[in-house]
């Protein structure tokens, strides 16, 4: 079996921003001001963070760090996501690319595990957004689940520092599916929002 972080993340990221913008896009106007499980940002900050890291990712593989992109984007709406979710595929098509030494945010890493942690991030924020927003908050588990792979590898609980870069693991529900899960990991709790 080939080891999660020898995967090609280029389809999971496709398919979970593919879901992502599918989530913007029933995003109501008076959906805006409602909170989300992630503390930092209601429904209207977490469209634009998700949009930011679109811009991000693209900044990544252009300039070998995401610093020029704000992780916020004054942009907030799926058609803008979704532009730079083509972008970002096209931009990262290069194999060369996912071995390629990078900066993140959350220091070096490669290219490869920079599409993870961004495809992690449109998962766990679409989970988000998902709940937030009254939507079905499942992605497809092929795309989940070797993420959540790759992030129990390379950030263990045990190794966390707590709010860094996640809070610490919630216990999931028993009947929680695996997006869900994923979010728990991350250090959302769903037991208030499903």
């Amino acid at each position: 079996m080939t080891a999660p972080d020898q995967i090609d993340p280029r389809p999971i990221y496709r398919g979970a921003t593919d879901w992502v913008t599918t989530l913007l896009r029933a995003v109501r106007e008076d959906q805006h001001a409602l909170p989300t499980p992630c503390d930092e940002f209601d429904v209207l900050a977490l469209a634009s963070h998700l949009v930011g890291t679109g811009g991000r990712i693209i900044a990544i593989a252009e300039l070998g760090s995401p610093d020029s992109v704000p992780a916020i984007s004054p942009d907030h709406d799926e058609d803008t996501y979704a532009r730079l979710a083509e972008r970002a595929q096209q931009t990262w098509a290069d194999d060369a690319l996912l071995d390629k030494p990078i900066a993140g945010p959350w220091g070096e890493s490669t290219g490869r595990f920079a599409l993870w942690a961004y495809a992690n991030e449109a998962l766990v924020h679409g989970w988000d957004l998902a709940v937030a927003i009254g939507q079905p908050s499942e992605a497809d588990s092929a795309l989940v689940e070797p993420t959540a792979a790759v992030f129990r590898q390379f950030l263990p609980a045990a190794a966390r520092v707590p709010g860094v870069p996640f809070s610490a693991v919630v216990e999931p529900r028993a009947e929680a599916g695996p997006t869900e899960r994923l979010a728990n990991w991350s250090g959302r709790s769903s037991r208030d929002w499903v």
